[in-house]
């Protein structure tokens, strides 16, 4: 260092730093909207209408991801364990079906929803009481909730091809149909009447 040059290390000056709390700001993309910066060589008009669809989707997903949080947290009964581990099973795995859809979302250049009010304003899922049910009832609601999940997403695979949308079409089939399809299955297997300790002849 040059002879007179002052360091800042040799000094024992104390630098502060001030956080900057407390910030807001207008909106830098408005939710509906996809960016026009994302090269993928799909139209904005096929962008727009699949973000969309996918919004709806993500919605009623992370609205089956939380039923089956409270159903692991309220089951009763005589199956409590394994229904409180497959419960919590299928909610990481919805866990990270909301991740990819999200994403995807954001990969196409729109805005994904993310608070609760707007996916409780959003989703086609009937809302729960609060209160504790039945095991069987929380069993019905989760096999009702994956109906329209599997409704949804066949309808917006089928219209994600039709839009030359390779990639969204793949996530839908590959991941959140087959995911919600075997999930499915499980539960109905609880609900089958059958004898629990006693066969019959």
């Amino acid at each position: 260092m040059a002879k007179g040059t002052h360091n800042p290390a040799d000094s024992h000056e104390q630098v502060i730093v001030h956080p900057q709390l407390h910030q807001r700001g207008h909106e830098i993309q408005p939710f509906g909207s996809v960016r026009h910066l994302v090269p993928l060589d799909l139209e904005e008009v096929v962008r727009i209408e699949v973000t969309d669809r996918l919004n709806h989707l993500l919605a009623d997903t992370m609205t089956l991801r939380d039923l089956y949080k409270k159903s692991h947290w309220q089951v009763t009964g005589p199956t409590f364990y394994q229904l409180h581990l497959l419960f919590d099973k299928h909610y990481g795995e919805q866990l990270e079906i909301v991740d990819a859809i999200a994403e995807r979302i954001q990969a196409l250049g729109g805005v994904s929803i993310a608070m609760a009010a707007d996916v409780a304003e959003t989703t086609s899922i009937e809302r729960p009481p609060r209160g504790r049910e039945q095991a069987p009832v929380q069993i019905s609601r989760l096999v009702d909730a994956h109906y329209k999940v599997i409704s949804r997403v066949r309808k917006d695979a089928r219209r994600a091809a039709e839009l030359g949308d390779d990639g969204t079409n793949d996530l839908l089939v590959s991941q959140v149909l087959r995911t919600n399809e075997m999930q499915l299955w499980f539960l109905i297997e609880h609900l089958v009447d059958v004898p629990l300790t006693k066969a019959q002849e």
